[in-house]
């Protein structure tokens, strides 16, 4: 029998225009002969099932249900393509626990952990995982320029502890530039992370689970215009993203087997894409999405095809496997 998948999009972030894009994506791969998919729209004000001819349909959050037409609907999978909260912080996860619907995505444990940068580093850290020199700051908090230089140093980055897609992150690379970055950091989150910017080759790496075993999708290069991977390099074409990557042989299998390690260590499930900075041929971690981008330009989806894996199979290996897991826990 067919399943029911839907597939969750949009989300409570300045990311919801790129989940809307990657849900569709999904939406437009799946094998009508294997799925019924359904699009859902998560925002803040309503959740709502969006038909073909864009009637939107109110979910029932008691059950995650909709009512279409007269049909009650239920759902076999959810696929989770949100981007940012609730979809990447766990929140989206913790709901279909409690209600026992299995969704594509790491549990929400790892989810929140994952999402804050500051809270991932201190996991990995003592874990043998090279990360650059950070300095956390609360909204609120003092700002102390010299004690912020002196552990980070010059030039470095300010980010949003808990956000993605290179919001709220700038490059400062004078002192009187540090004000202004924080004040954007902190549109993002009330808490934010700044990091020593590190010199050398930037890398992206995709780990996920594939016919039940744990697979390195081949590694890219990326090479922004600018001066860092931004929104623009990212979604505007504002980049070159090289896969395989060029790195020598060695190099390569550090970047994946550190990949690897974080990924069996934080017990993950599902995609997950992963950013290395490389400084004299030592990987050093920079974050790890674990609802990457999915339309076809997007990095992991790239790094699959290089694989050899299709994005019609790439998404249905994520939705077997959450129906596996489901089986087994039952």
């Amino acid at each position: 029998m067919k399943k029911n998948i839907a597939i969750v999009m949009g989300g409570y972030s300045s990311e919801y225009a790129i989940s809307i894009q990657s849900g569709n994506m999904v939406f437009e791969s799946l094998d009508r002969e294997r799925y019924r998919p359904y699009r859902v729209i998560i925002r803040r004000e309503s959740w709502v099932l969006l038909d073909d001819q864009g009637k939107e349909f109110p979910i029932n959050r008691h059950d995650f249900s909709a009512t279409v037409e007269g049909t009650h609907l239920l759902f076999d999978c959810v696929f989770n393509a949100i981007h940012g909260t609730p979809g990447e912080d766990g929140l989206l996860q913790a709901y279909l626990d409690l209600l026992g619907i299995p969704y594509t995505s790491c549990g929400f444990y790892q989810a929140a952990l994952t999402f804050n940068k500051r809270d991932l580093l201190s996991v990995l850290k003592p874990r043998g995982i090279h990360c650059a020199n950070s300095y956390l700051l609360d909204k609120g908090a003092e700002i102390r320029p010299e004690e912020i230089f002196a552990r980070v140093g010059l030039p470095c980055f300010v980010k949003a502890n808990r956000a993605g897609s290179s919001f709220g992150v700038t490059l400062v690379k004078k002192p009187e530039a540090l004000e202004a970055a924080i004040e954007a950091a902190f549109k993002e989150d009330e808490e934010i992370l700044i990091e020593t910017a590190l010199k050398g080759t930037e890398v992206s790496v995709g780990v996920l689970r594939y016919n039940d075993e744990i697979l390195v999708l081949p590694i890219t290069e990326i090479v922004p215009d600018g001066d860092f991977f931004d929104y623009q390099a990212k979604y505007e074409g504002k980049s070159r993203e090289i896969t395989p990557a060029r790195i020598d042989g060695n190099l390569h299998k550090k970047v994946a087997d550190t990949a690897r390690f974080i990924y069996e260590t934080l017990k993950m499930k599902g995609f997950s894409r992963s950013e290395f900075i490389l400084v004299d041929q030592t990987p050093y971690f920079l974050e790890m999405n674990t609802i990457p981008g999915l339309t076809a330009a997007s990095i992991l989806p790239q790094q699959a095809q290089a694989a050899g894996i299709s994005l019609s199979t790439l998404f249905d290996s994520a939705i077997e496997a959450a129906l596996k897991e489901k089986t087994n826990f039952k």
